[in-house]
């Protein structure tokens, strides 16, 4: 069997099965917890402007729609933002891009320190993104997909006045089947692809996924969102993963039978999104092209990080709405 980028989550078979989420308390307005207290019995921390901090990567498709979120709710000034380098070696994720190489708030070179000071005996992949608490460093969750609909709903006397409902009521149920579906067959499903190890793993997450991006395609040809006229939480759980589509996931994850540019209604789709406030101006393509091809040292062995494609395309007319 071929070598795994990341052995503890590959299966016998040669699948890629993604770790769990080790940090899962939650900041919601219902905590027991006085104001700068701890977290509650039940895991929840107290809801404070400016206490937290979310730690992310522009590279990042998990973290990159926390910032989405976190922009399009108004919530840049309650909560602070942490940016690591795209370049993660053994130590993990880096604060390199700031001066001196730590976090000017947390004072922490390596997000781990944060994993560590939560959890001593923590030996898993530190993951982003991560929120952390400013007054302790201590990391509140790195559970990303729970952490973003709790910024549309725990956070909600905290959002801009006329933020729009990421996660209306009335849509969950459909909501949720649908990212679940996006989860495991786009946004999982291109990992599941590049970090496979058999022939038979990766033909069965590319089927899957290109099957899903087909069915995607139907949805969206008659709509101009996922669930209709409005973006809303499943629009910047697809999107993260089709920006990164064709400048890595086609080439490095092998994801190969369409481009995103040769697939029409994802691809204006796609613009669509790109050039609303909140999402084109979070995007890092050169970020993005050097983690995924400098880090991945059991797929691209040579680390070389290619010069294409042309991304001026992501400027031009969509044609919807």
């Amino acid at each position: 069997m071929a070598r795994a980028q990341f052995s503890a989550e590959t299966s016998g078979g040669g699948a890629f099965v993604r770790q769990p989420n080790r940090f899962t308390d939650r900041v919601t307005p219902d905590s027991d917890s006085p104001p700068g207290g701890g977290p509650d019995a039940q895991g929840r921390w107290p809801l404070e402007p400016g206490r937290y901090r979310l730690i992310w990567c522009r590279a990042c498709p998990w973290a990159h729609r926390a910032r989405i979120v976190r922009n399009l709710l108004g919530l840049q000034d309650a909560i602070s933002l942490g940016t690591v380098d795209p370049i993660r070696d053994e130590r993990g994720w880096r604060f390199s891009l700031d001066p001196d190489g730590f976090d000017p708030v947390l004072g922490i070179g390596f997000l781990s320190e944060a994993y560590l000071a939560t959890d001593p005996d923590y030996t898993g992949r530190v993951t982003v993104p991560a929120l952390v608490d400013t007054r302790t460093g201590r990391v509140v969750t790195n559970d990303y997909p729970r952490l973003t609909l709790d910024f549309s709903t725990e956070w909600r006397s905290l959002h801009a006045p006329g933020a729009p409902d990421l996660y209306p009521a009335e849509l969950r149920p459909e909501m949720d089947a649908l990212m679940a579906e996006i989860h495991r067959d786009v946004n999982n499903g291109v990992y599941r692809c590049g970090f496979a190890t058999s022939q038979a793993a990766y033909e069965e997450a590319f089927t899957a996924l290109f099957a899903r991006l087909d069915a995607l395609s139907q949805r969206l040809a008659d709509r101009r969102y996922l669930m209709g006229e409005a973006i809303t939480e499943a629009d910047v759980r697809l999107f993260t993963t089709l920006v990164r589509f064709d400048v890595a996931y086609h080439g490095h994850f092998k994801c190969n039978r369409h481009k995103l540019t040769e697939m029409p209604v994802l691809w204006a789709y796609a613009r669509d999104l790109f050039q609303t406030p909140g999402f084109g101006e979070t995007v890092d393509f050169d970020h993005i092209k050097r983690h995924y091809y400098g880090t991945h040292a059991a797929i691209n062995p040579t680390g070389i990080v290619p010069l294409g494609p042309d991304t001026s395309g992501w400027a031009t007319p969509h044609g919807r709405g």
